[in-house]
């Protein structure tokens, strides 16, 4: 791999368009002032194991005697099958299973694949030196539970033994094909086909020091070791929306009831909000406008997907914020349903203009619970029709944002992955990716409720 002048792998990233000479120059590494002289600390990536498990079929035993339909059975061809998949410490995880009707140890043909586990440092630590078991259930039925009772039957399982160890440095493969459900070789039983594979995913990982709204510091993580790499500036400017009537005049007070209706408007709103920021040299590398307003739906009082609010992402390019260009647009919703949530696509921004974007991310996260922004190639394609356009660039983990509940202090954790970071330039865009989501749970507050002083621009009555 080629390297270039500060010593980085050049990968070829379609997230960042190359920059222009002038700009690359303002570009730096991840490397900080020395601790001791003569030495520099740098710091590294921290160590990420994806587990991925893929490949997922079922092959039923023919029955020997026929089944009626009218004792209540099923045929083997038409049950619908998932199975379950656990690891110790982790949130089990379910998948379809579609039926392989194959002879042999052929592979099926048709397959699922399902989420994965993703292994952080901690996790790598605490496992040092030790295999981990997967378990695999598989269960004939549907999903779910009926009268509070799991509906599916269960089959049998199988055990998948991973060496975490050396899976930090190197793809390894530790199952692939099928395997026996059930200890009885002499009779014949279900099969399950499936491949379970680790790839080390190293990310870059930050943390604010701070809720966005409050313009903190945000430190890189590795271990126990934080050090600071940006500043945050929040604003939230909306003075073109108070200036006075045209036709004001000491004769005529109409303008006290144009006034009046532009600040109960007003209240009605939220829009001019903007996070900017700063590398150690206090040098503005990226930015989040909000450019479409967050405003309740006529008769309502939540922010509508027919009318979200939106955000832009925006890189450098020239002296100006002005002239920066936009790298991302972010949009965001209240969902409506039996559990409020917060609904949000973003998409990449080409030369043709912020309308013409990729989609590589859409999702709803709970607003009580919050949950995790997350733009991930292998989650996207199974889960959101966002990735289904042929134009996404997205392959695999790009990064993953904590986003707190309604009302909670929020100090957002942003996981990078490594390949999309060449030097601080690009990291502090996710930077300002992470703080619109995270800000955009207060945008999408009920506008019967009160906003934070902190996000309010002066005096007004929908500030608490």
């Amino acid at each position: 791999m080629k390297k270039n002048h500060l010593g980085q792998i050049n990968h070829e990233n379609p997230l960042f368009p190359p920059l222009t000479a002038r700009h690359s120059q303002r570009r730096c590494s991840f490397k900080r002032k020395p601790i001791k002289k003569g030495k520099f600390y740098t710091m590294d990536p921290c160590p990420f194991v994806r587990l991925i498990i893929e490949s997922l079929a079922l092959k039923l035993p023919q029955p020997t005697k026929p089944v009626a339909v009218a004792s209540g059975g099923v045929y083997p061809t038409t049950t619908p099958c998932f199975c379950k998949l656990r690891l110790k410490n982790f949130q089990s995880q379910t998948a379809l299973l579609p039926l392989s009707n194959g002879s042999g140890d052929s592979p099926p043909e048709s397959s699922t694949s399902a989420a994965g586990f993703h292994l952080d440092a901690l996790t790598l630590r605490r496992v040092s030196g030790k295999p981990v078991t997967l378990c695999v259930e598989v269960f004939t039925g549907r999903m779910g539970r009926s009268c509070g009772v799991n509906s599916g039957k269960l089959v049998g399982s199988v055990q998948v033994t991973v060496d975490l160890g050396v899976s930090q440095t190197r793809s390894a493969v530790f199952q692939d094909g099928w395997m026996k459900l059930g200890n009885d070789h002499e009779k014949p039983s279900a099969k399950l086909h499936l491949t379970v594979r680790t790839e080390p995913d190293p990310r870059f990982v930050f943390q604010f020091g701070g809720e966005p709204e409050c313009s903190p510091v945000v430190f890189q993580i590795q271990g126990n070791i934080s050090q600071p790499v940006f500043s945050c500036k929040f604003s939230a400017d909306r003075s073109r929306s108070r200036s006075l009537p045209p036709n004001f005049s000491n004769k005529n007070r109409g303008w006290m009831r144009t006034l009046a209706r532009e600040k109960e408007r007003q209240g009605r709103e939220r829009k001019g909000w903007m996070v900017m920021i700063y590398d150690l040299s206090g040098s503005p590398v990226a930015a989040a406008s909000m450019i479409t307003p967050f405003v309740p739906s006529p008769g309502t009082d939540r922010v509508s997907r027919s009318n979200p609010g939106a955000w832009l992402i925006l890189r450098p390019h020239g002296f100006s914020v002005s002239s920066w260009k936009p790298w991302g647009r972010l949009e965001a919703w209240r969902e409506r349903g039996p559990v409020d949530g917060l609904g949000y696509k973003f998409e990449l921004v080409t030369d043709n203009g912020p309308s013409n974007g990729v989609p590589i991310a859409e999702a709803t996260m709970s607003v009580k619970k919050g949950g995790l922004f997350c733009i991930d190639g292998r989650v996207s394609k199974s889960d959101s029709a966002a990735s289904t356009s042929s134009r996404s660039p997205i392959k695999g983990f790009v990064m993953g944002s904590t986003v707190e509940g309604e009302g909670k202090v929020s100090k957002p954790m942003v996981q990078v992955g490594i390949q999309h970071v060449t030097c601080m330039a690009d990291a502090a865009l996710f930077i300002a990716l992470s703080a619109a989501i995270d800000l955009s749970m207060d945008a999408c507050r009920l506008f019967s409720r009160k906003l934070r002083k902190e996000l309010c621009h002066d005096e007004q009555d929908s500030c608490s």
